[in-house]
């Protein structure tokens, strides 16, 4: 699956990014946010999500499409250099402050390069492919180089790419727990969708004002205190409002496949029937508009709407989250 964060970056129609190098010495101060960044994320526990972290690994990568690329190519609207499953390879480190004041769970905004270390990746090779990616953008622009993803020589092995998706998921988790103070308390499949979108949407999902606000209005001041019962996971009425609002959202227009998928997890009943809940939201998340025009001999033609495929493609992997035995 492409990932569908959307950059903060502008749009770059002809001229290659502005790459980063990363081999010129950096301040002391910096190494060690970058180090303590790399050790976060390497320290991550399977046992601290219910859910199993193969799971969204399988369900974030999709090899059908453009979704699993062993070479750098340009990001379809910034032109920046995508590798593997959508993993970007130039970002900087970002300042991500933490606005809920009852949430002490801070955000972690580590740049590529960290990411590429703490997936075990020597940061040598990630330079000399980001030389070679300017290199080629400069020549072919964005388009032709976008025609060419599938004639592109690996720079990467599958087990490498599988360790840059394995620690970009791990990010989304850790951020997941920052943008919802009682994540802890959460079913598998809700802890599994709230990475789900912090994946695709990045930084972004700062911007889902109304469904942030729900699916932290319930939680307790307290988080770590609070018991299964006293968070309003199990209670259908309130995940319905939370559903609701993603359902309103551009991002459930253009990925509407997708968006059923993810938001369907979000029911507390998912994991006993997961094709029920997936038919209850696609029942209310209808297609976009059909347009209708009349041809030269005065009929009727129904134009069929574009579900916003991306990587997804026309067809949709089902999501079963499988909840972890307990020991």
């Amino acid at each position: 699956m492409q990932a569908t964060t959307v950059q903060a970056t502008a749009p770059l129609p002809s001229e290659p990014p502005a790459i980063a190098s990363f081999d010129s010495e950096a301040p002391t101060s910096q190494l060690a946010a970058e180090s303590s960044a790399v050790e976060l994320l390497r320290s991550f526990n399977d046992a601290d999500v219910k859910f199993d972290l193969r799971d969204l690994m399988e369900t974030l990568r999709d090899r059908r499409h453009e979704g699993w690329v062993l070479a750098a190519y340009p990001d379809p609207k910034t032109g920046h250099p995508l590798i593997g499953a959508g993993f970007t390879l130039d970002l900087p480190a970002r300042e991500h402050p933490q606005p809920d004041p009852l949430n002490p769970h801070p955000f972690l905004e580590p740049s590529s390069a960290d990411l590429w270390r703490a997936a075990g990746l020597d940061p040598d090779r990630l330079q000399s492919i980001l030389d070679q990616y300017s290199d080629r953008f400069s020549v072919w622009k964005k388009k032709r180089f976008r025609r060419k993803i599938r004639t592109l020589t690996p720079q990467i092995t599958d087990e490498e790419a599988t360790l840059l998706l394995r620690i970009s998921a791990i990010q989304a988790i850790y951020n997941a727990r920052a943008y919802c103070r009682n994540f802890d308390q959460m079913s598998a499949s809700q802890q599994m969708a709230l990475s789900q979108l912090v994946y695709q949407m990045g930084v972004n999902l700062a911007q889902f004002d109304e469904f942030l606000s729900l699916i932290n209005a319930g939680a307790p001041e307290h988080v770590a205190e609070a018991s299964v019962e006293s968070t309003p996971s199990g209670d259908r009425e309130y995940w319905r409002s939370v559903q609701h609002s993603l359902m309103q959202s551009q991002w459930a227009k253009l990925y509407r496949a997708r968006a059923i998928a993810v938001i369907a997890m979000l029911d507390p009943a998912y994991a006993d029937d997961p094709a029920t809940a997936e038919q209850l939201v696609g029942a209310t998340l209808r297609p976009a508009v059909a347009h209708r025009h009349r041809n030269r001999h005065g009929s009727l033609n129904q134009v069929s709407s574009n579900s916003g495929n991306s990587r997804a493609g026309g067809r949709r992997k089902k999501s079963h989250t499988r909840a972890k035995r307990s020991a």
